[in-house]
């Protein structure tokens, strides 16, 4: 992808293949990145689209992974076994129902639709992650928290909470990823350009007679640069939050 996107383009179809460019050029990125600046529009509207979603899903799988491990509730290994076999459905089958159910309440071409979409698919991984981490943490520090004073929410807001770092980091990411490189809803929930994504960006490359394949891969460069920035960051918390996800 990246010594596509710095190739001339008749160097891009060349037989054989040159997989190290002998003239390097960095048209394209000057192109989309300094001449035409349309691909920030799409930039921010990813972030914003990927942002939301990772919140929205650690804000719902928090009480509800909680809620699993702690309280033996009526049904749950039946919930538990909903959620994985939701793991097994493709987007694409989710993408009408959620389209007809937003344009009933008037949300289609929104950041919010688009939020609410990605997290449908993010939210079941997100509570089989964190599940397995509450059942690992000693009930007995909640507990002594209570007999200190605190009830069951302070008691998982001042004690639980702070542990759950790694978990909070993995899910968070992955959320962020699976929204960062959605097209199904991008394409189904979205048709105003104004809030569609980098993904749908990436489609105006691809035309009828042709496709721009120096600026497709430059763009797809700097789509993927966020995503191993952040995993390069974090990598030690979400290893440490798979781990301990997998531990029960």
């Amino acid at each position: 992808m990246i010594t596509t996107s710095i190739k001339p383009i008749q160097d891009v179809f060349a037989t054989p293949p040159l997989i190290f460019p002998e003239n390097i050029q960095f048209d394209a990125y000057i192109k989309n990145l300094i001449e035409d600046r349309s691909i920030f529009k799409y930039i921010r509207n990813s972030f914003i689209i990927a942002t939301g979603t990772s919140l929205l899903t650690l804000i719902l799988a928090l009480p509800a992974a909680y809620a699993l491990a702690r309280f033996r509730l009526k049904g749950g290994g039946v919930f538990l076994l909903i959620l994985l076999v939701t793991q097994m459905v493709p987007g694409i089958m989710m993408a009408m129902p959620l389209f007809i159910m937003f344009s009933t309440f008037n949300l289609l071409n929104s950041y919010l639709a688009l939020i609410i979409g990605n997290t449908t698919l993010a939210l079941p991984f997100a509570v089989l992650i964190m599940r397995p981490f509450f059942l690992s943490i000693p009930k007995g520090l909640e507990d002594a928290a209570v007999i200190d004073g605190c009830n069951r929410f302070t008691a998982f807001v001042r004690i639980v909470l702070p542990l759950t770092k790694p978990t909070l980091l993995t899910v968070g990411t992955f959320a962020f990823l699976f929204a960062w490189g959605d097209l199904i809803f991008a394409l189904t929930l979205a048709t105003d350009e104004s809030i569609r994504p980098l993904t749908m960006g990436l489609t105006t490359f691809v035309g009828q007679y042709g496709t721009q394949w120096d600026s497709l891969m430059a763009v797809s460069t700097i789509a993927a640069l966020p995503i191993i920035i952040i995993f390069i960051a974090l990598q030690k918390y979400i290893v440490s939050g798979i781990t301990a996800g997998a531990e029960k």
